[in-house]
């Protein structure tokens, strides 16, 4: 390495390095603005600085993005390493941290964000108002490692392997639709020859229906819509037959639960917190708040 080059590494703005690598994670300038919460034109001033900086050329532009160039590929996986290090310096330090005040970030499904979390929060508010909360509703998988979240409600079992979980326990799931809609067609006598409302390009759904013997394909629904609160409301709104959570449907007036007698598979829920992070009072306290809360769902 020439000494100019040194030079340019050793003085290195990490803010160059955040863009150089959301700009090859994502493929464009805009889907990486998004990502920073940026403008396009912010970061391709700053693609343009880091390569000026090293003196080197990270990207190809093409029609519909960027790729990156030989040099550039061979230095993702250090700027990557550097983020990783950063990352496990800043938890490490925040996991010493004592105080009972700060932001804590929960990730959500969109479901739980918007049915279960809010009276949640409010009395996580009352009890402790020196904590800030974020309040990410996403059905898309988060890295903690990262700072997606502090504190995340999944339902699923996450493989992130520096993560400790707590199973809360299994939402119970039934067959429902509005009353009138059952008014209008008629109470079915078998489910699958119904009007049917599923997911859309996600296979969840038909894998479980598959898992319970039924040879079940995209074309058995006649609605199909893979965002859950939109899907929960193409039920209660008359559009089909369709499999919700029953502490939440049970409780809309608009809706009739169907074959209560049919055994479905519960819907698993995930406490999660990194592992570095869970000692942390302000996370630990919103967790056993968050704990509290979530628990009578499962009595």
């Amino acid at each position: 390495m020439s000494p100019s080059v040194a030079v340019s590494i050793n003085s290195l703005d990490w803010s160059l390095v955040q863009t150089f690598l959301a700009v090859a994670e994502h493929g464009s300038l805009s889907a990486a603005a998004t990502r920073l919460g940026t403008s396009q034109p912010t970061v391709g001033r700053q693609v343009r600085g880091i390569e000026r900086q090293l003196g080197v050329e990270l990207f190809r532009r093409q029609p519909r993005g960027l790729d990156l160039t030989e040099t550039g590929a061979a230095l993702l996986p250090h700027a990557q390493a550097m983020r990783d290090s950063l990352q496990s310096l800043r938890l490490a330090a925040e996991g010493r941290s004592e105080r009972l005040a700060g932001t804590v970030r929960i990730a959500a499904s969109v479901m739980s964000a918007h049915y279960h979390l809010p009276p949640i929060i409010a009395r996580i508010r009352t009890l402790e108002p020196e904590i800030a909360i974020d309040l990410v509703p996403t059905d898309q998988t988060e890295n903690q490692h990262y700072r997606e979240a502090d504190i995340a409600v999944r339902m699923y079992r996450p493989e992130q392997l520096d993560l400790v979980l707590r199973h809360l326990g299994d939402l119970e799931m039934g067959v429902y639709a509005a009353r009138d809609y059952l008014d209008r067609r008629g109470r079915p006598d078998t489910l699958w020859q119904s009007d049917l409302v599923g997911l859309d390009r996600r296979d969840m759904m038909l894998r479980a229906m598959r898992g319970m013997g039924l040879p079940a394909t995209r074309d058995w629904f006649s609605t199909r819509c893979d965002d859950f609160v939109t899907g929960y409301e193409l039920v209660a709104s008359g559009c089909g037959i369709g499999v919700l959570q029953c502490n939440i449907a049970d409780r809309d007036p608009r809706l009739e639960r169907l074959f209560p007698g049919l055994r479905l598979p519960g819907l698993p829920v995930y406490l999660t917190v990194h592992e570095a992070m869970r000692r942390t009072p302000r996370i630990a306290r919103v967790r056993e708040l968050l704990e509290d809360g979530l628990s009578p769902l499962f009595s």
